[in-house]
């Protein structure tokens, strides 16, 4: 069986720290794969709102996600402090990619629990069309720092 196979960035731009909600597990009793989207979701939000952006107002643009791949690399549980780091890369004329890994530490040891990427691109909403990737953003992106 093929996996998803993620080349994950070295160096991340901007981390933030999330708690496991009780609402967050599943009935394997371990962070369901639907609170981890919702979770990064979360972490690219903080992530456009340290330079002053949104989804709706992303300095001359707007972003709609493209595509997400995900790979679980260990279990979340009730009351883990998640670590989210993210970082743009991979840019094109109309999008970026944000990478995502999700971490904690339990127990005096750092957890991995995934990584992650969503495919951004940029989206005009009125015209329901792609728009090109404004320098601003680009340049904003490329150096934001936790």
């Amino acid at each position: 069986m093929a996996r998803v196979k993620i080349d994950m960035p070295e160096t991340f731009r901007f981390i933030t720290q999330l708690p496991v909600r009780i609402t967050d597990i599943n009935y394997g009793g371990h962070l369901g794969n639907d609170a981890v989207v919702s979770i990064l979701q979360e972490a690219r939000m903080r992530y456009l709102a340290s330079f002053g952006a949104t989804e709706l107002k992303a300095l001359g643009t707007a972003l709609i996600m493209a595509d997400a791949a995900i790979v679980y690399k260990g279990e979340g549980f009730y009351g883990d402090q998640l670590t989210v780091e993210v970082t743009a890369d991979e840019f094109s004329s109309v999008g970026f990619d944000l990478f995502y890994r999700v971490s904690t530490f339990r127990g005096g040891q750092l957890t991995l629990i995934a990584e992650a990427k969503t495919g951004m691109v940029c989206f005009d909403y009125e015209a329901r069309k792609v728009a090109r990737l404004p320098e601003a953003l680009k340049e904003q992106l490329s150096k934001t720092n936790a």
